[in-house]
């Protein structure tokens, strides 16, 4: 285009004003300058409408750097110290978003696991704003506690409570796989265990101000503490649920882990408290499974656990997924109801998904059930050792009658 050639403003409103200019002419130029200067006002307005509406949802939508979290802010100088320099004998784990250390921190006198962003990580500045934001407004025995965070020359790191277990993951099948002789968890540890995760879970969901939606639901972010109480960690893709009664979820992208992810909110994009209750599911069914969610380990037709599972059920033929330590060592109707509510959380609908309410309502059964067996077991164990120790004395009672000599 001609630079020399007047711009026209390309838009509705634009067409709009050039069209009245030419319908009023020349012809009273007080009217027709008063008719263009409230159109020009209510371009503006409009324009400056959409604006603020654009900022008002972004600042809603991200958590600003400028925010002033409610932790302690650790030194760089502190980090170093206790991690020699970041040295890798410190490193307890690897993730997307870089290393995690355990260190000791001397000015709280507390060993800590820290959390430190690599500069490649495809994890950034908003997902560790975002956890910071999070964690510093929520307390709950079943969420892990965040210390406080060092953003210190282009260092990004996130100080927690150790907890000394590891994940879940680690504990089902992680450490056995490699060469590490640990004792499989027991069916009643694996219930307290999602019991644990599930109250958690519920607590963000009703518990505080807003809704919280984790959106990474998973077995490597549930946290075992030294009696196996289970924490949900990384809330670093977590969404704040601002709902009205008009709209019942939040629009955003797919964010989450494969074989976890909730794939109603894959197709429409629409993310709600049912997508963590799909992740829940899928969480349960690595519990019953004592496997990951995807193995390419296995036979192609057992790649993904969910499918795998919907199979099993078509079969009617569960037993098939069960893990082998928990065979004839868990209630058989605690089995049952563990599989009925995997089933309702991976329903298609997240309509017709339960809530973590009922979940947890429904994991508190069946370890009532379990326990009932397993005290009936007992009980049985001991009326059997009582009855063989009774029959026992009675019979030396009568081997004694038999050898003492008739007394006259």
């Amino acid at each position: 285009s001609n630079p020399a050639t007047p711009m026209t403003v390309c838009t509705p409103s634009g067409v709009k004003i050039r069209n009245m200019f030419l319908a009023f002419g020349h012809s009273n130029v007080v009217t027709t300058g008063m008719t263009l200067l409230v159109i020009l006002v209510n371009v503006l307005v409009y324009h400056l409408t959409r604006i603020w509406e654009a900022k008002f949802c972004l600042e809603n939508d991200t958590v600003a750097a400028t925010t002033e979290p409610a932790c302690r802010c650790f030194s760089l100088a502190e980090i170093v110290s206790a991690t020699q320099n970041f040295s890798d004998a410190f490193v307890i784990g690897r993730g997307g978003f870089g290393k995690v250390y355990k260190a000791y921190i001397p000015a709280i006198q507390e060993i800590v696991a820290l959390k430190r962003l690599h500069w490649s990580s495809r994890q950034g500045a908003h997902e560790f704003w975002t956890e910071i934001e999070t964690l510093s407004k929520l307390r709950h025995i079943h969420l892990v506690s965040l210390i406080g965070y060092c953003n210190e020359s282009q260092e990004m790191i996130l100080v927690y409570e150790y907890i000394p277990r590891g994940t879940l993951a680690d504990n089902l099948y992680k450490m056995s796989r490699k060469g590490n002789d640990i004792a499989p968890l027991s069916w009643e540890q694996r219930l307290r265990i999602c019991i644990g995760a599930a109250r958690g879970l519920e607590y963000l969901h009703n518990g505080t101000e807003y809704g919280v939606i984790h959106r990474d639901v998973k077995d490597s972010n549930i946290l075992l503490d030294e009696n196996f109480v289970a924490k949900i960690s990384d809330f670093g893709l977590s969404k704040l649920e601002r709902l009205t009664q008009s709209k019942s979820y939040v629009s955003t992208k797919v964010k989450g882990t494969p074989g976890f992810c909730d794939p109603d909110y894959i197709a429409t994009h629409r993310l709600t408290r049912k997508s963590d209750v799909y992740a829940f599911g899928v969480v349960l069914l690595v519990v019953l499974a004592g496997r990951p969610a995807v193995d390419n380990g296995t036979p192609e037709e057992q790649h993904n656990l969910v499918s795998y599972f919907r199979e099993c059920i078509a079969e009617e033929n569960v037993d098939r997924i069960v893990d082998p330590s928990l065979q004839g060592k868990s209630s058989s109707n605690s089995l049952k109801e563990i599989v009925k509510s995997i089933e309702n959380c991976l329903h298609h609908q997240p309509k017709k998904r339960p809530t973590m309410a009922q979940v947890l309502a429904s994991l508190e059964q069946a370890l009532q059930q379990q326990e009932s067996t397993m005290i009936s077991a007992s009980s049985a164990r001991v009326v059997g050792q009582h009855f063989q120790e009774g029959t026992l004395e009675s019979l030396q009672v009568l081997e004694g009658s038999a050898q003492s000599p008739p007394t006259e």
